[in-house]
């Protein structure tokens, strides 16, 4: 069976079928999905039967991955090189309400795009659902995608010519402090230092220019901060409109691949006293955005 790609948005995001990730990629079938990722931004596959072994193996396709984010407690996870997007302890329980990694973790219900905070941001993200929480009141958890090339298309030429030379400062702490989190110790803040990056660039697979924004982004680099924060949240208010959003409904078995370099996302609410198990690899970019050409 050759691999079939179905569009769901009429800007971006492709349902895969007629490939099983477990298996080893031919070349073929690794340039095939890193040329869909270039089109479509993000991809989802259904019915996918991974442990973290063959999602380690599958990711490392695509790059280098991203090291660990510097926090303190006991992991869950095996391998420092996933990210456990879940609400689980290290017993495998659901966290309690007050719960320290419940708290960072909340953060990523605010727009953002995985990574940036580091000087060598985020590529791709690959996200795979093992156990998922019965729809509810709150929310089924579903994670919410939006289109920054097209949202840069959008703007008129005077915000291109006005955009195109400013660095935003992006840092983790930004966007925790947004929601009211700023328990970290000083060693994770030493850790990871605020970094610039551009706020607009041409995407390397595609060649588009698009908008790269984040709730970690804080302020823009020169301006007074007040000025640039209002821009920074102006551009998030536009880039969220309705017509440049997917939301991805989560079933057992999912892989969702997405590109951090031209796309933001959000998690959604859930019922938290229900097990909720995604993990997440995510790979380096090749360098910092300012390295990069604009």
């Amino acid at each position: 069976m050759s691999i079939e790609i179905k569009q769901l948005h009429p800007l971006f995001v492709g349902e895969v079928s007629g490939i099983d990730l477990a298996r080893p990629l031919a070349p073929n079938e690794q340039a095939e999905l890193a040329a869909a990722i270039d089109c479509y931004a993000v991809l989802v596959f259904h019915d996918q039967t991974l442990d973290d072994e063959t999602q380690l193996v599958f990711a490392r396709n695509f790059g280098k991955i991203e090291p660990p984010q510097a926090y303190s407690g006991a992991r869950r996870l095996k391998h420092a090189e996933f990210a456990d997007v879940s609400n689980l302890d290290a017993d495998n329980k659901p966290r309690t309400p007050g719960d320290r990694k419940r708290m960072n973790s909340l953060g990523n219900r605010l727009w953002h795009t995985d990574a940036s905070f580091r000087r060598v941001p985020g590529a791709l993200s690959m996200l795979y659902a093992h156990a998922l929480p019965e729809p509810g009141p709150k929310g089924a958890g579903d994670t919410e995608f939006t289109d920054l090339r097209a949202a840069y298309d959008a703007l008129s030429p005077a915000m291109w010519e006005m955009l195109e030379p400013l660095i935003a400062e992006h840092s983790i702490f930004c966007s925790r402090a947004q929601i009211g989190f700023t328990d970290f110790t000083e060693e994770e803040r030493a850790a990871m230092p605020p970094v610039p990056q551009r706020l607009v660039r041409r995407h390397p697979g595609s060649g588009r220019k698009t908008l790269y924004l984040a709730s970690h982004a804080s302020h823009i680099v020169d301006w007074p901060v007040p000025d640039g924060m209002l821009l920074l949240r102006e551009l998030i208010e536009h880039a969220t409109q309705p017509q440049f959003i997917h939301a991805h409904r989560w079933r057992v078995g999912d892989l969702v691949i997405w590109d951090n370099r031209c796309t933001m996302h959000r998690g959604r609410a859930f019922d938290e006293t229900q097990r909720r198990d995604l993990r997440r690899i995510t790979t380096q970019d090749i360098a910092s955005t300012l390295d990069q050409a604009a």
